[in-house]
């Protein structure tokens, strides 16, 4: 038996940054109890090795969890039911639909017929696959299963097809103006909905914690507007800063459609699958409505794709990343609520607030904004930087005065956007740049001027937009 790979010098900046926090106890300010200060040195500590990962981001958190309990913090009985979160269970379901997306070959077929309408110039094929990704974003809430599962194969295939490849030099024929815009397309529509990547989930849940519940229909009504600019404006801001050699594709459409003829027919388990998410969505879009749980309807569509075949008990049982995602997750937002229950957050969120006492509160909503995204170059997960600000910040936002509403879904907002900062900033932006055609120097240059086109849109475009809805 081969021992598990563990690289124990990782460890090092957790477990150092967490016994300093944990023996700073005696000099604490006053209004802080020594439970909540130990809670934080673990929650800390844990953060930062979701970050090094000397091992993978379950085990980090299992650790942390064991840590709470072991040295008094938080019984067992109450550790155990972290397990138990709604909004866990809810990824873990949207998991295992992205399962039946790329087992079935469904979003596969919706990318190639996107290319064979839209594919005809390299700026369309951009935007065709950028609309594959917004279509099936409403029920994946990987956004690294949506851009690395189903979108980079096929950009892969279409750059083979047009002789672009980083290997002999030639990616800028086409092949980096794809990836680029398919990772900056993903960040804007994990941005429109709240179900279409995790740290969406974990500001919500933390959100509904400080008192304000967002809605699947109230997220989507407030991205909107600044989505729609998003998505028509970015591809094209992109084809003009860093153009493809190659502007005319009309290889593209016979490509598509001999991949289409190769696959064949629409079989029954894609035309399941496709019936499946449209009344997953359906639901979500009126959950708000009737009163249904936005988790129960998740649990409904797999229990469809379970009665129907399309998915097998193994198939659930073999989606590591669902089950992965339902123990660290469970466990962060765990350990992030003990931190308000102990009284930390109130601490924290009155300590800036009195820093910030007689700014406007739109005023301090922009200057939270703008630190919670750009502090993400400090991250490589945006689960770990949402889970250890987010709370926070909305605390300082509520007691500035923000409008409840507003607060938590700009502030929301900032968490799949601040991926567009660095190389490491995300599952995509992993695995896209790791494709190897995108230089560093282009990715961090492209990434700084969306930056700060994403802030003007999303939140001085996003600020008109939900005045006009009425949430402030």
């Amino acid at each position: 038996m081969k021992l598990e790979n563990v690289k124990y010098k990782n460890f090092l900046w957790p477990v150092l940054v967490g016994l300093i926090i944990w023996f700073l106890a005696p000099i604490r300010p006053d209004a802080v109890s020594l439970a909540a200060w130990h809670m934080l040195a673990i929650f800390v500590g844990t953060i930062i090795a979701c970050i090094t990962q000397p091992i993978a981001i379950g085990g980090v958190a299992l650790i942390g969890v064991t840590l709470t309990v072991l040295l008094g913090i938080v019984p067992m009985k109450d550790a155990t039911t972290a397990f138990g979160n709604n909004t866990v269970w809810l990824i873990a379901m949207a998991y295992f639909l992205s399962r039946g997306f790329i087992k079935t070959g469904f979003g596969r077929r919706v990318a190639l017929i996107f290319v064979r309408l839209f594919g005809k110039r390299t700026l369309g094929l951009a935007y065709s696959l950028v609309g594959v990704d917004l279509v099936t974003a409403p029920a994946t809430p990987s956004n690294t299963a949506r851009a690395g599962g189903i979108i980079f194969p096929i950009i892969e295939s279409l750059a083979t097809t047009f002789g672009s490849h980083p290997k002999d030099g030639t990616e800028r024929k086409i092949g980096s103006f794809l990836v680029y815009t398919e990772f900056q397309g993903d960040i804007i529509t994990s941005a429109m909905f709240l179900t279409a990547m995790a740290p969406n989930l974990v500001a919500v849940a933390m959100a509904g914690k400080a008192g304000v519940h967002i809605t699947w229909i109230s997220w989507f009504l407030a991205a909107l507007v600044p989505g729609i600019i998003s998505l028509i404006c970015v591809p094209y801001i992109i084809y003009k800063l860093y153009p493809p050699e190659v502007k005319e594709t009309p290889n593209a459409k016979d490509w598509a459609d001999k991949e289409l003829a190769d696959m064949g027919p629409m079989s029954t388990p894609k035309k399941i699958m496709m019936s499946v998410f449209l009344i997953a969505l359906l639901l979500w879009i009126a959950s708000s409505f009737i009163g249904l749980d936005a988790t129960l309807v998740a649990f409904i569509a797999v229990s469809l794709l379970l009665l129907t075949g399309v998915l097998s008990v193994q198939d659930i049982l073999k989606e590591t990343g669902a089950w992965n995602t339902l123990i660290w997750f469970s466990i962060l937002i765990f350990m992030a609520n003990e931190l308000t229950q102990l009284g930390l957050i109130k601490w924290l969120s009155s300590s800036i607030g009195t820093a910030l006492h007689g700014v406007s509160w739109m005023m301090v909503l922009v200057i939270l904004f703008i630190f919670y995204f750009y502090t993400h170059y400090l991250f490589a997960s945006g689960t770990a930087h949402v889970t250890a600000m987010y709370a926070a910040l909305l605390a300082v936002a509520l007691a500035a005065g923000v409008p409840h509403m507003l607060a938590a879904i700009m502030l929301a907002f900032a968490g799949p956007l601040f991926s567009s900062t660095t190389h490491y900033a995300s599952g995509p932006a992993t695995v896209l740049f790791g494709s190897g055609f995108v230089k560093q120097s282009d990715w961090w240059r492209l990434n700084a001027i969306l930056g700060v086109f994403y802030i003007v849109v999303w939140l001085g475009g996003g600020l008109l937009w939900t005045k006009v809805l009425g949430m402030w």
